[in-house]
């Protein structure tokens, strides 16, 4: 493998990765919600298991969040678990939907 196929995936994560920073005037108007987003598609450190953005391996996982507009977490509809328990966000760490 040459030298350049090699980085590719390294830059590409990188490019990814500063795509996610925002602004702090951005940041103000935004907060984190745990427990909405999909398989890795995380905000930076989903707790054990994961490093940092995208790292995440299970959709709506409780200690993964996202960033959403400021006031809008708590009124995303999420799908119901496997076994038809209700699913909600939260403005903090969830203890369900864990990777085991």
């Amino acid at each position: 493998m040459t030298q350049s196929i090699k980085t590719l995936p390294l830059l590409s994560a990188v490019a990814a990765a500063l795509a996610l920073q925002v602004t702090p005037a951005e940041a103000a108007k935004k907060e984190k919600c745990f427990g909405v987003a999909k398989a890795g598609e995380n905000g930076c450190a989903a707790g054990p298991g994961t490093t940092c953005a995208g790292t995440s391996t299970v959709d709506y996982q409780g200690n993964a969040w996202s960033l959403v507009e400021a006031g809008s977490c708590l009124e995303i509809e999420l799908p119901a678990t496997a076994d038809g328990t209700p699913r909600t966000p939260s403005l903090e760490a969830l203890p369900r939907d864990l990777p085991s």
